[in-house]
């Protein structure tokens, strides 16, 4: 059954821009990126929308519906109240290029600056072995869809522009919490890369204050914050603070 549903989404450009009132039609059954796709198609035609697979896998729909970060095409409108407006504005944390298009540019640098898994250098491919539950553990993290939801709503980056140089953002820690765990990853023996010494010193994991809010918004259900940024945060207190594990480190 359609019904009628007030809609107030934010059209601009990086120089500024405003809430724009629509009254649009909604079907059973629809997401709000089928609505969206009914607004571009019936009034504003140059409504601008990052979208790809609309099966929530590309992560490519990410913006706020009153004000809560989701994935347009995951986010059901019989979810919504049909008797309010629905306010839809691009992610808050990244620069906008136009109406709900950002530029999420910052993620890939840092996703750049952090070092690739390093094969042992004594193993030919085909000849990694691992366990089954060192496969399981970080297989969780190797769902991330890079929707980049959970990098807008850390307050860490999302409150304070000036910490973006010196912070990867939870996205990026859990990259490298996945790759210390990792069993196989020879970066400290064949480059002599310490993950949790970088994690701390170059990423800034201290800035983290493990809110949750990362995990939260996550469309895959990752645990983010108890399952790769807690842990990793633990053996970063070891290295730098446990007293027996400096002391083995020094023998070294």
């Amino acid at each position: 059954m359609a019904y009628q549903q007030n809609f107030r989404v934010w059209r601009g450009t990086d120089e500024g821009g405003d809430f724009v009132d629509y009254e649009v039609e909604v079907n059973e059954g629809e997401v709000v990126l089928d609505v969206v796709h009914r607004l571009q198609a019936t009034e504003a035609p140059d409504l601008a929308v990052r979208w790809n697979c609309k099966a929530g896998k590309c992560g490519s729909c990410s913006a706020e519906i009153n004000g809560r970060p989701r994935l347009l095409c995951m986010a059901r409108m019989s979810t919504l109240p049909p008797e309010t407006t629905v306010t839809i504005t691009p992610m808050r944390t990244f620069p906008v290029i136009r109406d709900l298009v950002c530029d999420v540019s910052f993620n890939y640098e840092k996703a750049r600056e952090v070092r690739a898994f390093v094969p042992p250098s004594d193993l030919e491919p085909g000849e990694y072995r691992m366990q089954q539950v060192d496969v399981e553990r970080s297989q969780e993290f190797r769902k991330c869809i890079e929707c980049f939801l959970c990098q807008n709503t850390c307050h860490v980056v999302r409150d304070h522009e000036e910490n973006k140089a010196a912070f990867s953002g939870p996205r990026y820690l859990m990259r490298i919490a996945e790759l210390d765990m990792h069993p196989l990853d020879a970066a400290e023996a064949e480059e002599g890369l310490d993950r949790k010494a970088s994690a701390q010193d170059e990423h800034g994991l201290g800035y983290c204050n493990i809110t949750k809010c990362c995990t939260e918004v996550c469309p895959e259900n990752i645990k983010i914050t108890d399952n790769a940024l807690i842990p990793l945060k633990e053996r970063v207190v070891d290295l730098k603070f446990d007293p027996m594990f400096i002391r083995r480190r020094k023998k070294r």
